[in-house]
C-alpha cells in the first residue's frame, strides 16, 4: 500500500540565507565634559531611558559659582560703561565750546569702546560658565537600553577620563548586517531599482525558528575580494526585544516570488543516475518513473518542471515501487465519534491477530 500527495499551483519563494550578527543603530559611551564629584545616579542598569531623560549628575556648586562670579563682572562693567557715556555726552557737549582738547574727548570715547568690548567679554564668560554647568547635568543623547553601571556616585569624574559612565544601546530599531555571494548581486539590485521593499526573516543559530521579520535597508558599497561576498543590512522593529546586540542569527533575504508553478512535496522527489522524478500514478492505479526538473526549495515544497498540477504521485514505500507496477492506495484512517482513529476490538482468534 502506499500513500498519495497532490501536485498544486501556487507560488514559492526565492531567499538567500546567510549568517548575520545583531548590531544597534545607535550605541553611545557616555563621557564627563567637566571634572568633579559624581554626587548622583540616576538610573538603573538594565533600564530603558528615553532621549533627555537624566542619567547622572556631577557637584554643580563649583559652576554655579563661576556663574554668578561672571554675572556679577557683567554687571560692574555695565555699571563703568554706562557712565563712560554719560562723561562722552558731556564731553562732546564742552568740546563744542570749545572748553576741552580734542585728545580729552577722543580718549573718553576708546574708553566706552573698551567698555563695550569688556561686556562682550563678560557675557561670553557666563555663556562658557552656563555650559559648564549644564554639562554637570548629564541626560541621556538617544532612547536605548542603559548597561551595566561602571562608576558609582561620589567617586571623582574627568573630562580626559578614557572610562564612559555609562553605555546606551539603541534596541528600537535594530539592525542585522549579513553577507551574502556576489553572485546574488545583480538579482537583488534589480529589485532594489525597481523600489520593492525585500523582506527579511531572522532566524536562530540552529534555523529552527524564526526571531522576527523585518525589510532589507542597504547594502554594502564594495565586495570583500578575500570572499567574494557583499554586506547587506537590514532593519527589524524589534518591539518585543527578539533581537540583542551582537547575536548571531541566520538571515533568510526574501529576492522573488515565482508565482503560478507547480508545488510538490519534497518528500516525493526521488533521484536516481538520469536526475530527479517521480512516481506518477495513473488512474488504473500503475506506476510510472516520471522525470522532473527541480527549481527553488522552500520549507517542504518544492518548485518542479515537466509536471502538471493536479497530478498525483506515491508518497511513500519507495524501496518496493518499480515502473509499471500496479499499488494499492492507503485508505484514510476511519475516525471515532471525536475525530480519533477507531480501534479494533481486542481478540483471540489467531487470523485476527495474523491481520
Amino acid at each position: 500500500m502506499v500513500s498519495t500527495a497532490m501536485a498544486k499551483q501556487g507560488a514559492i519563494g526565492v531567499y538567500v540565507t546567510a549568517l548575520g550578527f545583531v548590531t544597534p543603530v545607535s550605541t553611545v559611551a557616555v563621557k564627563s565634559r567637566v571634572d568633579g564629584q559624581l554626587v548622583t545616579v540616576h538610573y538603573t542598569e538594565g533600564q530603558t531611558v528615553h532621549q533627555g531623560d537624566p542619567l547622572v549628575e556631577i557637584d554643580p556648586g563649583p559652576y554655579q559659582a563661576a556663574l554668578t562670579q561672571a554675572e556679577g563682572q557683567l554687571a560692574r562693567d555695565t555699571a563703568l560703561l554706562e557712565n563712560a557715556r554719560l562723561d562722552l555726552e558731556r564731553y562732546k557737549e564742552a568740546f563744542g565750546k570749545n572748553a576741552i582738547a580734542k585728545q580729552q574727548l577722543d580718549t573718553q570715547m576708546a574708553t566706552v569702546h573698551q567698555y563695550e568690548g569688556a561686556l562682550r567679554l563678560d557675557q561670553g564668560q557666563i555663556d562658557n560658565a552656563r555650559v559648564q554647568l549644564a554639562y554637570s547635568h548629564i541626560t541621556s543623547p538617544i532612547t536605548g537600553r542603559v548597561g551595566l553601571r561602571l562608576v558609582d556616585a561620589g567617586n571623582i569624574v574627568r573630562a580626559s577620563d578614557t572610562a564612559p559612565l555609562v553605555i546606551i544601546t539603541q534596541l528600537e530599531p535594530i539592525t542585522v548586517i549579513f553577507s551574502v555571494a556576489e553572485d546574488h548581486l545583480p538579482q537583488i539590485q534589480q529589485q532594489l531599482r525597481q523600489g520593492k521593499r525585500l523582506v527579511v526573516d531572522a532566524f536562530d543559530r540552529a534555523q529552527q525558528r524564526k526571531i522576527t521579520t523585518g525589510t532589507l535597508q542597504t547594502l554594502d558599497n564594495q565586495i570583500d575580494t578575500t570572499t567574494g561576498t557583499v554586506k547587506l543590512k537590514a532593519s527589524f522593529a524589534n518591539e518585543d526585544a527578539a533581537l540583542f546586540p551582537n547575536q548571531f542569527v541566520n538571515a533568510r533575504l526574501l529576492v522573488d516570488t515565482h508565482e503560478d508553478v507547480t508545488l510538490v512535496p519534497n518528500t516525493v522527489i526521488q533521484h536516481n543516475a538520469q536526475g530527479a522524478f517521480v512516481y506518477l500514478l495513473a488512474s488504473n492505479q500503475v506506476v510510472t518513473v516520471h522525470p522532473i526538473t527541480e527549481g527553488t526549495t522552500d520549507g517542504t515544497v518544492s518548485e518542479v518542471e515537466d509536471l502538471e498540477p493536479g497530478a498525483v504521485m506515491a508518497a511513500d514505500n519507495f524501496n518496493r515501487l518499480t515502473d509499471g507496477a500496479k499499488v494499492v492506495l492507503r485508505p484514510a484512517a476511519a475516525s471515532g465519534p471525536r475525530g480519533e482513529p477507531r480501534r479494533r476490538p481486542m481478540t483471540n482468534d489467531a487470523t485476527a491477530n495474523e491481520q
